[in-house]
């Protein structure tokens, strides 16, 4: 902003175009005299008004996370569904066991146990997201409270999800080779195409264990060097 000086012949005062503008604010302030709005413009509430304005923006900007919670609420009705279909296929296990052969209740146990381990990792994104991204839950001290809950943080969410990944790929995986002895050769594709899937997840969870060490080691530093 340009600079306009004033001086004056008889006391060598020296005033610039700001402070020029508040005393003749001040000067008509005190004959009650109406305040241009130009000198209004340049008093020091705009400053304050702006910064007003911007706390507003951020707070907006900051209560958008409550849109989230829609979304971790209908993950809540998708685990109900998937316990609806584990009771269902648990039903059908006791139903049939006297005429079912091993395979097959090897089968259908893999199937209850891929459901629980989804169920399990919609715990995590449910529990976890709202946890980092949404609100405090407040569990200190209760005692259900999981023990990753403490330390969670995206970081920590990304590699545990990984995880979780891998292990109902392993489950899959193991299907796929029990079943492999009842379907043709031609199916070897596909089993081919379900290993590089699973050793996809595997680098994938190493690489994000990775990136996860060295960016808390550096944190720990930063903090240690302050």
């Amino acid at each position: 902003m340009p600079m306009f000086v004033i001086r004056t012949s008889a006391e060598g005062t020296t005033y610039n175009f700001a402070e020029r503008n508040q005393l003749r604010t001040a000067a008509l302030r005190s004959t009650g005299s109406a305040v241009p709005s130009a000198l209004r413009m340049s008093s020091p509430e705009s400053p304050r008004s702006s910064a007003s304005s911007q706390r507003a923006l951020g707070s907006f900007i900051f209560l958008s996370r409550w849109l989230q919670a829609p979304l971790y609420v209908g993950l809540i009705v998708a685990q109900g569904v998937y316990v609806y279909h584990f009771f269902i296929e648990l039903w059908h296990l006791l139903s049939g066991v006297a005429s079912l052969d091993e395979k097959t209740i090897m089968l259908i146990v893999l199937g209850l146990i891929d459901v629980v381990m989804i169920a399990n990792l919609l715990v995590m994104v449910i529990v976890g997201g709202y946890e980092t991204f949404v609100s405090r839950l407040n569990l200190q001290g209760h005692p259900d409270q999981p023990e990753w809950l403490s330390h969670v943080n995206a970081g920590v969410l990304k590699v545990k999800l990984a995880t979780a990944l891998i292990g109902i790929s392993s489950i899959h995986l193991l299907k796929t080779f029990i079943e492999l002895g009842s379907k043709p050769s031609s199916d070897n594709s596909a089993v081919m195409w379900q290993v590089i899937v699973h050793m996809t997840f595997v680098v994938s969870a190493l690489l994000l264990a990775w990136t996860d060490r060295i960016s808390t080691k550096t944190a720990a530093e930063s903090r240690a060097a302050h």
